[in-house]
């Protein structure tokens, strides 16, 4: 999931299926490059299971699979109050330093 989300370009492709299920080609539109490469971030982001694919007729829908970030969030929430606590102490020490 990390390898996924390490590119830019996959996360502004999970970005833009916030706001719903896409086609391949729509979402194809928000880049510059090829269709094959947006269909090869979009592959990585199936194997992560961060996306789902449908089929519609002859159109292929990605849609975002909420339940590994969720997990991530959850991994991650620690990390988040170790930092916030660090640079909280920080700001005070600073503040205290300031004339």
């Amino acid at each position: 999931m990390f390898a996924a989300l390490a590119n830019p370009t996959r996360r502004d492709v999970l970005d833009l299926l916030l706001d719903g299920p896409r086609p391949v080609q729509e979402i194809a539109e928000h880049f510059d490059m090829a269709r094959p490469s947006v269909s090869e971030h979009l592959k990585v982001l199936l194997d992560a299971e961060l996306v789902t694919e449908s089929r519609q007729g002859r159109h292929r829908i990605y849609a975002v699979t909420p339940d590994p970030l969720r997990e991530l969030q959850s991994w991650l929430a620690p990390y988040e109050r170790f930092w916030r606590s660090k640079l909280t102490g920080l700001r005070t020490y600073l503040e205290e330093q300031s004339p």
